[in-house]
């Protein structure tokens, strides 16, 4: 089978690639996007036309969804095969993604089920997964300076969201708007498992933030993304995210020690011991592995789904305690497999409890890591995603 593998840098890609190569696929890559940004559709276009007329490809495939990807495959009927890793992808509720040649893969049901109808027979839920093989090499090749590096007694890796939220930029004198959003945002923060801004947004609430806020974000083409949407999950929706995560550093470090793995600012959380920024292929796994808790905070904008995090923390033979997540349920066993926490104050007496029983932790994780290996490897979910998107 021969693919062209249009690239833009993302951290799946390598695994992706290593992937196709175990399956004896013969894979043409465009890698323009990984060291340009600034590629527009047009340009994307030409650089496609111009590959296609020289080779003969069976199959697009892509990290997240390009819309301009999905019309060239229209014209050619060459199915396109775009797994969603991340969320929100806005180019989602592009029209063309309607077209009858796209095959889109969504690992959050609850995007599954908002984009579904819109094209039944070429939009599939389908979670994440993990190369182990990949994950095992890093951890077992690492020397003793990396392991007493990123040993850690609990660990998050991730962004704080505080550099990435639009919402601080925010002004106004509708107190009456501010408040209630604030509101909204702090009943939010309470409730685990159930994404309820959006509905609670009225048309007059999105006009009157529209108006205050400079450079609203609009879909530059023809698109299904509401402001409404827009408010609720690039706004408020990161907002929600940085306070969940800031208020959990902040509880946790004054008690227990806390590294933080992240280009974000911690001044304001003075106890927690940032570490920066680690690899995601050559350092992140280490990490995982040699943390007696692993924190997971999903991004609100992930509503149901499991985000990549969770798949790399438990590929690790590492001990997660997470948020609570519907699908989480869907496929690990909680006390078995994994931990959640049902507010701040059960994360608290969780933490305290697993630090004190690690022989309980441990042995989660070392059989969370057998259901890994034998259900959600990425050999495993590319078998799965090309069985279902070819067919017949």
């Amino acid at each position: 089978m021969n693919i062209l593998f249009y690239r833009y840098g993302s951290i799946c890609e390598p695994d992706v690639l290593e992937t196709f190569g175990k399956f004896g696929f013969n894979v043409y890559e465009i890698k323009d996007e990984i060291s340009d940004k600034n590629i527009t559709p047009a340009q994307g276009i030409a650089i496609l036309n111009k590959v296609l007329d020289k080779k003969n490809v069976d199959v697009i495939f892509t990290i997240n969804f390009y819309p301009f990807i999905s019309e060239v495959c229209n014209i050619y009927k060459i199915p396109y095969i775009s797994w969603i890793v991340d969320s929100p992808v806005v180019e989602l509720f592009s029209v063309s993604i309607k077209n009858p040649y796209n095959r889109i893969f969504l690992f959050d049901r609850e995007t599954y089920n908002d984009l579904h109808d819109l094209n039944p027979d070429c939009i599939f839920h389908l979670p994440l997964a993990v190369n182990v093989t990949a994950k095992d090499k890093v951890i077992k090749n690492a020397n003793s300076y990396d392991l007493e590096k990123f040993k850690s007694d609990i660990s998050f890796v991730g962004s704080l969201y505080t550099e990435k939220c639009e919402y601080n930029d925010f002004i106004t004198t509708d107190y009456e708007l501010r408040g209630y959003l604030e509101g909204l945002m702090a009943a939010q923060l309470k409730v685990y498992g159930y994404y309820f801004v959006e509905e609670c947004l009225s048309d007059d609430i999105v006009e009157r933030f529209k108006k205050d806020f400079k450079d609203f974000y609009t879909y530059p083409a023809e698109s299904y993304l509401t402001d409404k949407k827009t408010l609720s999950e690039r706004y408020l929706g990161t907002k929600i995210s940085s306070m969940e995560r800031v208020n959990i550093m902040k509880l946790l470090s004054t008690k227990f020690d806390v590294n933080l793995f992240t280009g974000s600012d911690t001044k304001d959380i003075p106890n927690v011991h940032n570490k920066g920024l680690v690899k995601s292929l050559t350092e992140m796994p280490v990490v995982f592995a040699n943390s007696k808790i692993n924190l997971n905070i999903t991004a609100k904008s992930i509503r149901s789904g499991i985000s990549q995090r969770v798949f790399d923390i438990l590929g690790c033979k590492g001990f997660m305690l997470s948020n609570y997540q519907s699908e989480l349920f869907d496929y690990f066993v909680p006390g078995e497999d994994f931990d959640y926490y049902e507010d701040l104050n059960d994360l608290y007496n969780k933490c305290n409890y697993y630090l004190s029983h690690q022989d309980v932790a441990k042995e989660m994780a070392n059989s969370t890591y057998e259901k890994i290996c034998k259900h959600h490897t990425i050999e495993i979910r590319i078998a799965q995603m090309f069985e279902t998107a070819l067919k017949k």
